[in-house]
């Protein structure tokens, strides 16, 4: 009967505890490892189209000023007066814009129709207007457009020439 028993247990198939422990940790650790890289993934996945709002709002912003005259139009053009600048359909020259140099801002919740936009909501812009200067013979105004908001601050630089 000895004999039996023996040979038994050399047959014996399964897991031991040891070797059960052993798995449940490998397995827990290489978890860890994978969750911990998706992690990181899918916190920096919004980054690429948070930074292509602030390049359309900037472009948007950048555009609109360039499509307007270099100086007041005569007569009766309008003049815009910091620090209010409410005043944005009724912009009629480049130098009307420079009064978002600070606070107030070109919020991104407002587009030049004053239609109120869900996103993007937390951006921010300002304006810059430099007096002219002679390039290649021409006066020119360099505008420059600064969009801060998710994480990002994006500049844009335009130049309006008086022809």
């Amino acid at each position: 009967m000895f004999t039996e028993t023996a040979s038994f247990r050399k047959r014996q198939l399964g897991l031991s505890l040891i070797e059960l422990i052993m798995f449940i940790i490998i397995v827990s650790v290489a978890l860890v490892g994978i969750l911990s890289v998706m992690n990181v993934t899918v916190k920096s996945s919004a980054d690429p189209m948070l930074r292509k709002q602030a390049v359309a709002m900037a472009e948007a912003i950048l555009d609109e000023i360039l499509a307007k005259d270099y100086v007041n139009p005569t007569p009766g053009g309008y003049t815009e007066t910091a620090p209010t600048c409410a005043n944005r359909l009724l912009y009629d020259d480049v130098d009307d814009y420079a009064c978002f140099t600070g606070p107030p801002f070109i919020l991104g919740t407002s587009t030049l129709g004053a239609t109120s936009l869900n996103t993007p909501f937390n951006y921010s812009a300002t304006v810059t207007v430099a007096p002219p200067t002679a390039i290649n013979g021409a006066f020119m105004k360099k505008i420059t457009v600064t969009v801060t908001g998710g994480g990002e601050t994006i500049h844009l630089f335009g130049y309006r020439a008086g022809y």
